[in-house]
């Protein structure tokens, strides 16, 4: 990691020009992880940080570090904290952990009645979650609103996601509920004790659904084949 000072903070109009720079990063994380992302745009960044909800990492050089933004939904009963992304040449060093702790934060003091949740495919993220105070949940404990799942359409599991009916996908979805919850303590614990088991159920979830949704794959092309063939 270069060696300079990292400033946290809640983004704003100054970070506006860091926009177009955080889309990129976002975009090409996706395509070297091979993992499905929401896709946003720059204007959609800059809004989020005009608005007070998001957060940013820089050097006092003025080198873009890392950012997360906040997500309503459903009338501000849930609140998503997305798009978390870091610098790559400052990865490892705990700038991911700080942000989502800072985020979190600043979620629940706009929203100190909603339920925080997040959606990731990263047994690290996981991690960061559950020291937070974060527990697994169902795909039917989040919003259903239909705006956040037409979020997913551009996410290249968006096929496997309406395979399953939308009651499950690659993601993992985790939950931080104001009025019902363990402590971070305790959510951190769990994952401490459970996280060899976490990432073999993960390898386990993705290798099940991929091979699920190539045998779909190779059967519409069947169909399609002999269609064709009667025609």
């Amino acid at each position: 990691m270069p060696d300079s000072k990292i400033i946290f903070r809640t983004a704003g109009q100054a970070d506006v020009s860091y926009a177009t720079t955080i889309i990129n990063e976002m975009e090409h994380s996706a395509q070297v992880r091979g993992t499905g992302i929401a896709k946003r745009s720059p204007d959609y960044i800059a809004q989020k940080m005009l608005e007070g909800k998001s957060v940013i990492a820089l050097t006092t050089t003025g080198i873009w570090v890392g950012f997360c933004y906040i997500e309503t939904w459903s009338h501000g009963a849930f609140v998503a904290n997305s798009g978390l992304i870091v610098n790559p040449d400052f990865r490892g060093h705990g700038v991911a952990k700080e942000i989502k702790k800072q985020i979190f934060n600043l979620s629940k003091t706009l929203y100190p009645q909603a339920k925080i949740f997040g959606l990731t495919t990263g047994l690290a993220v996981m991690k960061i979650n559950s020291d937070l105070g974060y527990e697994p949940v169902t795909y039917s404990e989040l919003t259903q609103e239909e705006h956040f799942w037409s979020g997913c359409k551009s996410c290249v599991n968006y096929e496997i996601l309406m395979m399953k009916e939308r009651k499950n996908c690659l993601c993992t979805a985790m939950m931080y509920d104001p009025e019902d919850h363990y402590t971070a303590s305790e959510t951190k614990q769990f994952f401490k004790e459970k996280n060899k088991v976490l990432a073999r159920l993960l390898r386990l979830k993705r290798n099940n659904m991929l091979g699920k949704l190539l045998k779909a794959r190779a059967l519409k092309k069947e169909e399609r084949k002999s269609k064709k063939e009667i025609s």
